[in-house]
This record gives C-alpha cells, structure tokens and sequence, in this order.
C-alpha cells in the first residue's frame, strides 16, 4: 500500500490553527439530498477491520460503517431500519462506493468523487457538509469546525455531528481533532482514527493506553 510521507510536526501544528477552507464542492445547509428507493449493501474487508458499503438505488453513497465482522442478516436489518430504507435485491449500485473505498486504502485515492446522500438533521448536513472541505491530510479542530459552521459554542453539538456521520472516511470526520492535538472521539474506535490518519501521511503518536496524538513536537 502507497502511503504519503509523514507532515512534519510544525506543519502539524499550523494545519490545527488555520480555518478550513472554502469548498464549492460542499452541500450548504440541508443540501444533502435523501437516499432514493432502496438500499444496496456490500462488505469489505480493509486493514482498518470490515467496513459495510451502503448506496441507494441510483449509486450514492449513504453510509459506510465499520463493523466487528461480515454483516449477518440482523446487523443488516439494523442498519436498513436505522437508515429508515429497505434493502434492493442486488449489491449493483455499490459497487461505485466500494471501488472508491478499495482505492482509498490501496493509497490510490484523495478524493472522493460520487454523489452524497447521507440521512441526517439539517445542523449534521451542515457539519457534514463543512468537513468535506478538508483535504486529505489537512485536519482542524473541533473548535474551529464550530467556527465555520456559523456558531462558536457548539463544539459539542459539532462533536456529536461527528460521532453520528454515517459516511466516515468519506465525510471525514476522522480529520476533527481535539484543539491540543489529542485525537479524542471516533465512532469507529480511536485505533481506527489514528490509522487513518497516518494513512494520510499524519504523525501520530501514543496509543489507546497513553492518549493517542497528533505529533507537535
């Protein structure tokens, strides 16, 4: 696998300081559309653990969970009733977001490039929306995520907005640290937040025992 050479820590400590940059690309404010007719579901297997690739019913992307293990029937029917959208019979409109994904972890791919239709409440659109401005191995804080999204105290509403992203690595929210560097939350375990950031060329350094951190020295 290709991975990006290392930032150096001063080039750490200035990515945590800078706003994040404007994006046209980026819904604004509810512009994420809802997933149309029913769900397509595939499981991959990637270094990070098992990953459950979601798409509607025209290829977009809903959804990208990691999971303990392949996906069995309940997990299934769990996640379908969570999305509030029936399972299609076939895995076919997926299989886009699945060669997405596979190029991403081969170190093949910075970009997504497929349409987004996570389910969410307008404040989460916004967020989401906000994250897709930082590039890959560009991160920012919680704080400042706050910030662009138009209110300063709302690091914590922001921070659950993270934690409820349906699409990690996509939306990245992985790239959300804390304002001292450590990487605080992640809904897919902190292990799987440090990988990929040093997938992304990202120092980190501890471990899930000594608190995992951005590398400012």
């Amino acid at each position: 696998m290709s991975i990006a050479a290392p930032h150096s820590s001063s080039d750490a400590a200035a990515r945590l300081e800078r706003p994040l940059a404007a994006n046209a690309a980026s819904p604004s404010q509810g512009a994420f559309e809802s997933p149309r007719g029913p769900l397509s579901m595939a499981t991959l297997e990637t270094p990070c653990g098992w990953l459950l690739a979601v798409s509607d019913s025209e290829g977009a992307a809903v959804a990208a969970q990691f999971s303990a293990q392949p996906a069995a029937a309940e997990e299934r029917q769990k996640l379908a009733t969570r999305l509030g959208t029936p399972w299609a019979p076939d895995e076919q409109p997926v299989s886009l977001l699945v060669t997405q994904l596979e190029e991403y972890f081969r170190g093949e791919r910075r970009v997504f490039d497929l349409p987004l239709r996570p389910p969410g409440t307008a404040f989460r659109h916004r967020v989401w929306g906000q994250l897709l401005g930082l590039s890959f191995g560009e991160t920012c804080s919680y704080g400042e995520l706050a910030v662009t999204c138009g209110d300063p105290k709302a690091s914590r509403a922001v921070g659950a907005a993270n934690g409820a992203n349906p699409l990690p690595i996509i939306i990245p929210c992985h790239r959300v640290l804390a304002s001292t560097g450590l990487l605080h939350g992640y809904a897919g375990g902190l292990d799987r937040k440090a990988w990929l950031l040093r997938h992304e060329g990202i120092s980190v350094v501890g471990d899930e025992s000594s608190q995992l951190r951005l590398d400012l020295t």
